[in-house]
């Protein structure tokens, strides 16, 4: 089967969308998407920056919507029309994912980051024939058709703009899951959201739908400004005294606050502005030690590492299309659309600043 994907070859280079080959159909336990849409993650761009432990060539893409043309086998329990979102891969069978938290599985980065699955190697080429890595997040979905495991796929309303939900199976997802998993916020429950990037925004949205209180920063205007008609109280990073203005919009301090930045000084101030006893849930990768300033985990004040929301895809998608069905979590705004020839330039306004969300269109 041969059709169009975007091939990252080199970690400087630009996307290339070229053909490429499927070398067979779904095995058992698989099944085979047409893409209508996948949205541009900032974690497919940190393959650049991984320091050659992504393999290339690749075709990234991990926010994959789409239709199935096929399975393999009776066991996936989906059917060829059926409407899914794609999220990450996990094994199913380690001890976390029984334990109903694939989003710590024992072989997530094997899965998802590496390269994917042993047993898929060769059957992806480029028209040449060359070997691309097998999968990225089970899914590599940068592409007009993916191959994913079914514990990948969560079954939607067809009724649905399909070509926009990809990003519920994982940016959307890990956002609005640190607030309604990872944190369990609810009416009357107050929350810092320090980053309104895709993560940070779905977790406003998260929080208004919960009944929180939330306060949004951000260094960018125009992104406090989208904060605030989701229902957020703005307040800028550059705020003398941050936490304890963060604290006085809080009424004495946040329940709960959410770094999706990785920045040591907004860490530190989101720890600080906690009530006693608080949780700082950490979403982005750290790279260099985190210093820790005197008094930043006093009162019962917790920190911790949120991946993937703590969500199993397969109830919070559901959750989540449902809330935009009554217009309570309102993901579309946050998306702008690009074909997928025009991957670079959608990488460029991500990048930029000048888009929260693109969506590539194959």
């Amino acid at each position: 089967m041969r059709f169009d994907a975007a091939v990252l070859r080199a970690y400087e280079s630009p996307f290339a969308v070229e053909e490429v080959i499927l070398n067979d159909g779904p095995l058992d336990g698989e099944i085979l998407v047409r893409i209508a849409g996948c949205g541009l993650c900032r974690t497919d761009l940190a393959v650049r920056r991984s320091a050659g432990r992504s393999p290339l060539p690749a075709v990234l893409g991990h926010e994959g919507a789409g239709v199935v043309v096929e399975t393999g086998g009776p066991h996936t329990g989906l059917s060829a029309g059926d409407h899914v979102v794609l999220s990450f891969d996990s094994c199913g069978r380690c001890r976390t994912c029984m334990s109903a938290a694939p989003a710590y599985c024992d072989s997530f980065a094997a899965l998802n980051l590496f390269g994917g699955r042993r047993e898929n190697t060769a059957r992806f080429t480029d028209a040449a024939r060359r070997e691309l890595a097998p999968r990225w997040f089970g899914q590599s979905s940068f592409a007009q058709y993916a191959m994913v495991p079914a514990r990948n796929a969560v079954r939607v309303d067809p009724s649905l703009p399909v070509e926009l939900l990809g990003p519920l199976g994982c940016g959307f997802l890990t956002g609005a899951g640190a607030v309604f998993n990872s944190f369990g916020a609810g009416p009357g429950d107050t929350l810092a959201v320090l980053g309104t990037g895709a993560v940070g925004l779905a977790a406003v949205m998260a929080a208004t739908a919960a009944g929180a209180v939330t306060v949004a920063v951000d260094r960018h205007p125009e992104r406090l400004a989208l904060a605030e008609r989701l229902g957020a109280i703005p307040l800028h990073a550059a705020s003398h005294g941050l936490s304890d203005r963060i604290q006085q919009l809080t009424d004495g301090g946040a329940q709960y606050a959410l770094d999706t930045t990785g920045s040591a000084d907004l860490i530190n101030d989101g720890l600080r502005a906690l009530r006693p006893t608080g949780h700082l849930g950490l979403v982005a990768r750290i790279h260099t030690a985190l210093p820790l300033q005197p008094g930043a985990l006093d009162r019962g004040r917790t920190i911790s590492h949120i991946c993937e929301g703590d969500a199993i895809p397969g109830l919070l998608v559901p959750r989540l299309t449902s809330l935009w069905q009554a217009g309570r979590f309102p993901f579309d705004q946050l998306i702008r659309t690009y074909p997928l020839a025009d991957i670079n330039e959608a990488e460029h306004d991500c990048e930029a600043g000048r888009v929260v969300k693109p969506v590539l269109i194959p």
